[in-house]
């Protein structure tokens, strides 16, 4: 054996395991069903739109399975809509077991079977159907007798064989066995056979006597079905029973609808319960010959003799049903049978329809065709041509709008047509808006549908007004009764009916108005009903211009009736459009002939002067058919021949009619081709051309103010907006105003500049002034300094003004605006060379000096003229004790503070030497010239000089080694005198300052009243006399061409204090609290006097040098009187008489330990009742008292009465 042809067997084992028992499933379950009716309409309805749309026919299968794909449940179909409807499978349906009725809303439509609208309890019956006929299958050439039962397997299920002739049966089985029926005899050889129903023997029947029964609902438990197999398997097992009614005892039968026999297979181990509804024979009820009725219930299957098979039943219950019997004639209503396993509640449900038939226009006339309905859209089709003759045709389903508010006018079940009937109505109104409505236009999806489409589901009742109004926005229609009539005005393509020009309409002419732009709609939402997801969707629409310019502002918009996603945006854009566009209503009055003939919704053409800015209509003088003459010829702007002018007229019998004008001459108007009629004399008539056509305009209201006249109310109307709206065609551009046209530039622009007051503070400014332009009442005016940027501003006068100007080179244009904002190709151009504040004020002028006393003078002078000195400036006054050319306003030191610019004199102290006055203005720039006056002292009588004191003559001078006495100054040995020794200055409203405090402290050793007068020499010099030494920008530098360094200066101030030193002498401490007064000559008190100078400059490049500083105090004579004196010691005359002292009311200044040579006070007695022999003494004479001792003759002391006066200089305190 080779080795191909090896074999290798295994080796036994032990058999395998048996199977596990087998367990069949449990399939048989109990279901309940619940019946829901729906009415879905008022009126006859078309049907549902699947079965329409597919041509089947009603009352077909095929016609209810295509029902089945436009009925939802809970939003999901019965069927599915790809299903075949003649023949549909088990998987195209989304339910199970689904039955399904309609009737559709005829008037002669019958009662709706097995909708019960009463059902009594079941009645209990609770009795085994048993089988106890012992049926055997038949055999040949076998012996019978009578009462055998015999079965056949080529019998009708059901049917068993009764032996009712004994004897020997044949051969083979008789052949009548197959067909036989209930009752029949059949011969067998020697043996007769009849048939019957198996099962009689154990059959349950009921009876029935109610005569308002329409059907019972039978109800059959089985506890279990199974079978128990030997080898542990559960299987199901198959029972066959059978139903049969008998009317008036007259046989039993099987009720139509139903088979010969039922079964259950399958398997149970609880309880199953069926139930089973026989409709009686309602021809037998409506007869009477119906009941008593019996209901019998068999079973054909043998009864199970075996315990091991369980499939007993019980006929379990009866159950009476009366139905509901009505036939709900005009109403379209479902019935629809469910099981309830399906659901956990009552389903929601929606039915997608084809709803009420409406009338829509017969044959035309003139044999112009006959109006059909698209099938598949419900659009209804008029032929080309088509002429409504005023006759409706026959109701049919359609969704166009026009046709369903007619219906709802007219119908007498729903709508108003007890109210209002065809006669009522302007059929023909109806009729041209179906025409526009049903116009195909593009769906957005490459198809086309009708423009307006009507559908909708009015559920609940509404006003007529409201539910009319509803209806017609549909189509955007207007409904307007009139005259006992019904008419709608749609907003469509329409041309103007009436021409109306200042001529024909009231003085007040026409008025206008609009909303703001900021609150018109900028993106409109539009819902609408979704057929495909069945749901409210939405379609939003957005105006992107409008949007970027005002903001996002949305408005919701519900489309009624809407069903179409492009309907609903083509809603939207309309109502963008009328918002961006035709928002704009005009108002005049008119007299009766206009007023009676105008209709709301009419399109009036409207020529106003003042709008368009020309005279474009009036009324006719005189015409034939091809030529007219006008009115108002001269104030009329006519057009030129190139512009394409027409003329457009209303006629006689009410028409307007246009033409193109081919000639003018004067007020002669000649027509290029004749009016149908000649036009009236004093017809309105308007021009239009190229360059300016008229507005256009839709009445919506016409309102009768008296017997004459009335008040039309109409709203902007743009006739090309469909194209637009539609398929987003441009817009042809409508010129209606000469306003628009760009408008002339200025002419003789002019430029002047000039210093004004505001508010107190003086201003430059330039002074633009034009010619203005007629008919502009705006300009922009924009203007740049230098090489700087426009500024651009909006003025509505012939002149404007440039604040705050600048020396500089201006730029300026002027532009016109035209009535619609537009500005001049070219503007008015000019160039200015502005000098701004720049310029040096006027020098002082009228400068006088008068005495006031011995320490003042006055100085006057005449008040500047320059603006920005009056408001703003300084008056400078300064003083040196030079004269002649050596008095310079830069060497000279200011005497008081800077007096206000409009001042016209000034007091100050009384110094021997140079008065020098200069204006400043508020840019801080000074006189080019100082005016002077000159003041010499006259020596002043009775007083005597305390103390001069000379800084610049001590040794050294200024004291220069001491370094206590200089903050931020220093003596400058090379310019022999004081200066600044730092110049810092961080901004122009800041300083640089130093100080020099003198030496020496003046002690009076006592507090007098002390006249000072300074002594003061000093001038403002440049220290940077080379480029380099110069620090800063050159526009900061102020000595070009020999400049006076005039921004620097000195002050010398003093402080005073009564209180004696705290030491032996003053030191700065004694002083720390007091703040020092500038003075130049004055009076101060105190007993100490410390004094100090201030260098100051306001300009980097300069400092202050101080050659002379110092100062002298005198002290005026004074004399002291005094009242009558007693001179005894009680100073009464009731004391003793002795020498007398006298204490001065105030103290005389006589000098301290360091001023010495000041002589005391001089006292003079001037004694009283004096005797022959008597004498005074005088002695002890000081600053503050004297001692007097009167004697007589002998020398003996004596009292007598004096005064005195005393004579010296200074008064203490």
């Amino acid at each position: 054996m080779t080795d191909e042809t090896k074999l290798i067997r295994g080796s036994g084992g032990p058999p395998a395991p048996p199977p596990p028992p087998y367990r069949a499933p449990d399939t048989l379950h109990s279901r309940s069903f619940a019946t829901i009716q729906d009415l879905i309409s008022e009126g006859e309805i078309e049907g549902f739109a699947s079965a329409s749309k597919e041509g089947l026919t009603k009352g077909t299968t095929a016609y209810t399975n295509a029902s089945l794909k436009d009925v939802f449940l809970d939003d999901t179909p019965v069927l599915r809509s790809s299903a075949t409807s003649a023949s549909p499978s088990d998987g195209d349906f989304n339910f199970k077991d689904v039955t399904f009725k309609t009737e559709f809303g005829t008037s002669n439509q019958t009662a709706m079977s097995g909708i019960p609208a009463e059902s009594r309890s079941p009645t209990a019956v609770a009795v085994d159907v048993q089988n106890t006929d012992a049926a055997t299958a038949w055999e040949a050439s076998k012996s019978y007798t009578v009462g055998n039962i015999v079965t056949s397997t080529e019998a009708t299920t059901g049917i068993v064989f009764k032996c009712t002739v004994a004897g020997q049966s044949g051969t083979s089985e008789p052949s009548a066995f197959a067909s036989a029926t209930v009752g029949q005899t059949i011969t067998d050889n020697q043996v007769t056979w009849t048939a019957q129903i198996a099962g009689l023997t154990g059959a349950v029947t009921r009876q029935i006597t109610n005569t308002d029964v329409d059907a019972v609902v039978i109800t059959l438990t089985w506890p279990q079905i199974q079978v128990l197999e030997d080898d542990g398997d559960v299987r199901g097992d198959t029972v066959e029973y059978k139903l049969e009614v008998q009317y008036q005892s007259g046989g039993f039968a099987v009720p139509s609808g139903l088979p010969d026999s039922l079964s259950v297979s399958g398997r149970t181990a609880d309880a199953y319960a069926r139930d089973h509804r026989i409709t009686l024979d309602r021809s037998k009820i409506t007869a009477g010959i119906a009941f008593p009725v019996d209901v019998r219930v068999s079973r054909i299957t043998a009864d199970s003799t075996e315990s091991s098979r369980v499939n007993t039943f019980q006929f379990t219950s009866l159950q009476e049903v009366i139905d509901n019997n009505s036939t709900y004639a005009n109403s379209a209503y479902t019935a629809l049978r469910l099981d309830s396993k399906q659901f956990n509640r009552i389903p929601t449900r929606k039915y997608r329809i084809r709803g009420i038939k409406v009338r829509i226009p017969g044959a035309g006339a003139s044999s112009s065709g006959t109006p059909t309905v698209d099938n598949a859209t419900g659009r209804i089709v008029y032929p080309s041509g088509y002429i409504f003759n005023g006759v409706m045709g026959a109701a049919v389903y359609t969704n166009c709008p026009a046709m369903c508010l007619l219906d709802l006018l007219t119908n007498t079940r729903y709508g108003l047509g007890d109210h209002v009937t065809d006669s009522n109505l302007d059929l023909f109104s109806f009729v041209a808006a179906s025409k526009f409505a049903n116009e195909a236009v593009d769906d957005g999806d490459g198809g086309t549908e009708a423009r307006f489409s009507c559908n909708v589901n009015i559920q609940s009742p509404k006003e007529a007004f409201n539910a009319i109004n509803d209806l017609a926005g549909v189509m955007r229609c207007m409904p307007i009764w009139s005259a006992g009539s019904v008419t709608i005005s749609q907003d469509k393509p329409t041309t103007a009916s009436y021409l109306f020009n200042l001529a024909n309409v009231g003085e007040g002419g026409f008025a206008y108005s609009g909303s703001s732009l900021k609150t018109r709609h900028t993106v409109i939402s539009v819902s609408y009903f979704n057929m495909d997801s069945r749901e409210v969707d939405f379609e939003v629409i957005e105006d992107t211009a409008a949007i970027a310019k005002f903001g996002t502002i949305v408005k919701q918009v519900k489309a009624f009736a809407c069903t179409s996603r492009n309907q609903a945006a083509r809603l939207g854009r309309a109502i963008l459009f009328a918002e961006q566009n035709e928002s704009e209503t005009v108002t005049f009055s008119t007299s009766i002939d206009a007023g009676i003939v105008v209709r709301p919704g009419s399109v009036i053409e409207i020529n106003d002067p003042v709008r368009a800015g020309a005279r474009r209509g009036g009324r006719v003088v005189s015409a034939t058919t091809t030529a007219i003459t006008i009115d108002a010829e001269a104030q009329t702007t006519l057009p030129a021949l190139n512009d394409n002018p027409t003329i457009s007229v209303i006629l006689s019998d009410g028409s307007v009619e246009s033409r193109t004008i081919s000639d003018i001459t004067g007020a002669v108007l000649t027509v290029s081709s004749a009016f149908s009629l000649a036009p009236p004399t004093n017809a309105p008539y308007l021009i239009s051309s190229t360059t300016l056509q008229t507005q256009l305009f839709r009445v919506i209201q016409v309102e009768e103010q008296d017997d004459i006249n009335y008040v039309i109310t109409a709203l902007s109307y743009v006739e090309n907006k469909y194209a637009f709206i539609e398929n987003g065609d441009p817009l042809a551009t409508r010129t209606v105003s000469l306003l628009n046209a760009p408008a002339d530039s200025p002419s003789n622009l002019s430029v002047s500049e000039r210093t004004v007051v505001i508010n107190n503070i003086a201003r430059s400014k330039l002074i633009i002034d034009w010619q203005p332009v007629k008919g502009v009442t705006q300009y922009l005016v924009t203007y740049k300094l230098q090489n700087g940027n426009f500024f651009s501003q909006v003025v509505f006068s012939s002149d404007y003004e440039i604040l705050d100007t600048v020396k500089g080179t201006y730029t300026i244009q002027v532009f016109s605006y035209n009535a619609g904002l537009k500005l001049s190709s070219n503007p008015a151009e000019a160039t200015f060379t502005a000098v701004g504040k720049s310029a040096l004020p006027e020098n002082v002028s009228g400068l006088t000096i008068e005495p006031i006393n011995e320490q003042f003078v006055r100085l006057r002078f005449t008040q500047a003229t320059a603006v920005d000195v009056l408001h703003g400036g300084r008056v400078y006054v300064r003083h040196t004790n030079q004269t002649g050319v050596s008095a310079t306003f830069q060497s000279a030191q200011d005497v008081i503070e800077a007096v206000a610019g409009n001042a016209t004199e000034v007091i100050v102290p009384a110094l021997a030497g140079t008065y020098l006055l200069k204006f400043q203005d508020d840019g801080g720039r000074f006189s080019t010239t100082a005016a002077s006056v000159n003041l010499s002292l006259v020596d002043i009588v009775d007083s005597i000089t305390v103390k001069t004191d000379r800084e610049d003559n001590d040794s050294p001078p200024f004291n220069n080694t001491t370094s206590s006495l200089f903050s931020n100054t220093q003596y400058d040995s090379t310019k022999g005198g004081l200066i600044l020794s730092n110049i810092s200055i961080t901004s122009p409203a800041t300083k640089a300052t130093g100080t020099y405090t003198f030496a020496d402290i003046l002690d009076l050793e006592g507090t007098f009243s002390l006249v000072l007068k300074r002594h003061f020499q000093g001038a403002g010099f440049f220290p940077s006399a080379l480029w380099d030494d110069r620090v800063g920008l050159v526009d900061t530098f102020e000595d070009w061409d020999g400049d006076a360094a005039d921004s620097a200066n000195a002050i010398v101030a003093v402080r005073t204090t009564t209180t004696a030193p705290s030491g032996s002498s003053y030191a700065n401490s004694d002083f720390s609290s007091i703040n020092f007064n500038t003075f130049a000559n004055g009076t101060f008190k105190g007993r100490g006097f410390q004094f100090q100078a201030t260098l100051e400059t306001s300009n980097p490049a300069q400092n202050m040098l101080l050659q002379q500083l110092g100062y002298s105090a005198e002290m005026p004579s004074r004399t002291e009187q005094s009242a009558v004196i007693f001179s005894d010691s009680a100073g009464d005359g009731t004391g003793s008489a002795g020498a007398k002292t006298v204490t001065f009311a105030a103290p005389f200044f006589v000098g301290t330990s360091s001023i010495t040579g000041i002589p005391k006070p001089s006292v003079n007695i001037s004694p009283q009742n004096m005797a022959t022999g008597d004498f005074f003494e005088l002695s002890g004479i000081s600053g503050t008292q004297f001692t007097v001792h009167f004697k007589n003759s002998s020398g003996a002391s004596i009292i007598r009465q004096f005064t005195y006066s005393a004579v010296g200089f200074g008064k203490g305190g």
